[in-house]
């Protein structure tokens, strides 16, 4: 708009003053522009862009194909066009990435009349997460320079990497004793300390169950019944406060808890067990249904931003999973823990309050945390307190700093295991079920 306004008023300059060379001048001038601007947008709207992928869903160490074709509907050639397939930030910056490229997503290129034009690269899922892929976002312009014209030409797609599940030696969260701490609501075994009735004496019925007193008085065998007490299952509970990670562990620490909890969730799915998740993450395909998507971007750097995630979050509704058995809970559970995100939303405690009559009494409270404040430690005090049976695996590889923590939560009576490494998380769970 500059140029054009300047080259209207060096025109009027020049034929109040009557100078034909320099109005002759400024006429092609404003030619130049005019076409120049009709070209750019006609080059831009006319550009439309497909991108495919091999496989929305992939693990840890797998690879994903994408590609992008781009095509010229209009009947005039492209002079050139940049292109660009954008990923979020926070899956490039670390080392190793979240995601590794190869191949290139920018391509600068001319496209024929009807011509067409490939993006091809690969993804390396390096990590868990659920990635944006995309928006592509085209840059196109007049062979002077002057005019510049900005669109996205294909929504994103949302690529699901899941954790990864390492094999557990010997996990068994149902206490091996007969006489638990916990009464259940589903019958697995039976305590003999605890009567809870009398019955009729059934064929096969051993010798200790048969309650002598009423069968002396009544002159018919009767057997006792026991109520049920031990505790099977677990609740997973995962601290993802932005503020209990030190960000010089990061990602490492808060992709290691992610690990230990999914392997957990599969090895107490494998036994038949129930399980469940609760957690103050922040769960990325609520975010972006909360934020939403905004299609119409004018510049490369907006539709950058759009790919990225935002840095806070002020939503406090936890995430939660029931704790329940079927054939369908340990993909919900995977598929949550593959999106979640560290957020600045409820803190432990204020999640343990916040959900704490949600949590059945006959499963095991499972809790991983990175630190043990003074208020954390007393949330998981009074959990114990009201009956649940609760561990604690705290992240942490300083063995100082382990201590201190364990102390906290051994003064409340709860029980700490370490989080050292990925490598000690099947044998440290062994040693808890071997105690």
């Amino acid at each position: 708009m500059k140029w054009l306004a300047g080259a209207i008023l060096v025109l009027l300059v020049a034929v109040v003053l009557d100078l034909g060379f320099l109005a002759y001048s400024m006429y092609a001038l404003l030619g130049v522009l005019l076409v120049s601007r009709f070209l750019a947008r006609t080059w831009a709207e006319n550009i439309s862009a497909v991108r495919e992928c091999n496989k929305l869903t992939a693990g840890v160490g797998e690879t994903v194909a994408v590609v992008v074709t781009v095509e010229n509907n209009g009947p005039i050639p492209v002079a050139w066009c940049l292109l660009e397939d954008l990923l979020p930030r926070q899956a490039l910056i670390f080392k190793p990435p979240h995601l590794g490229v190869t191949g290139s997503r920018v391509q600068l290129t001319r496209l024929k009349k009807e011509g067409r034009a490939t993006i091809f690269y690969q993804l390396d899922c390096n990590r868990r997460g659920y990635y944006q892929l995309g928006p592509l976002v085209l840059e196109t312009g007049d062979l002077f320079g002057l005019h510049r014209r900005y669109r996205v030409l294909s929504e994103p797609h949302f690529l699901l990497v899941y954790p990864e599940v390492i094999p557990l030696e010997g996990f068994e969260l149902a206490s091996r004793r007969p006489i638990g701490e916990v009464r259940m609501s589903h019958r697995l075994f039976e305590d003999p300390t605890r009567i809870a009735g009398v019955r009729g004496y059934q064929a096969g019925d051993p010798l200790n169950r048969v309650h002598w007193k009423a069968t002396a008085r009544t002159g018919e065998l009767h057997s006792k019944v026991y109520e049920p007490s031990t505790v099977a299952g677990a609740t997973l509970v995962l601290d993802f406060h932005r503020d209990s990670y030190d960000l010089k562990h990061e990602p490492f620490r808060s992709e290691l808890a992610i690990t230990a909890a999914a392997s957990l969730a599969g090895a107490v799915y494998q036994l038949g067990q129930q399980v469940g998740l609760i957690t103050n993450a922040r769960d990325a395909a609520d975010r972006i249904r909360q934020e939403g998507w905004d299609y119409d971007l004018r510049t490369r750097d907006a539709a950058r931003q759009a790919a990225s995630m935002l840095a806070e979050s002020d939503r406090l509704a936890p995430v939660v999973i029931p704790t329940q058995r079927g054939p369908e809970q340990f993909m919900r559970i995977l598929e949550t823990l593959a999106r979640l995100e560290l957020t600045d939303g409820l803190t432990l405690a204020q999640l343990l309050s916040e959900t704490g009559n949600r949590m059945p009494r006959d499963a095991t409270v499972v809790v991983f945390l990175p630190q043990v404040s003074d208020e954390a430690a007393i949330a998981l005090g009074n959990l114990r307190r009201r009956g649940f049976a609760v561990t604690a695996f705290v992240n942490l590889y300083d063995e100082y700093d382990y201590s201190a923590a364990a102390g906290k939560l051994m003064a409340e009576g709860v029980e700490a295991r370490q989080l050292l490494n990925r490598e000690t998380i099947s044998v440290m769970c062994g040693r808890y079920v071997l105690r």
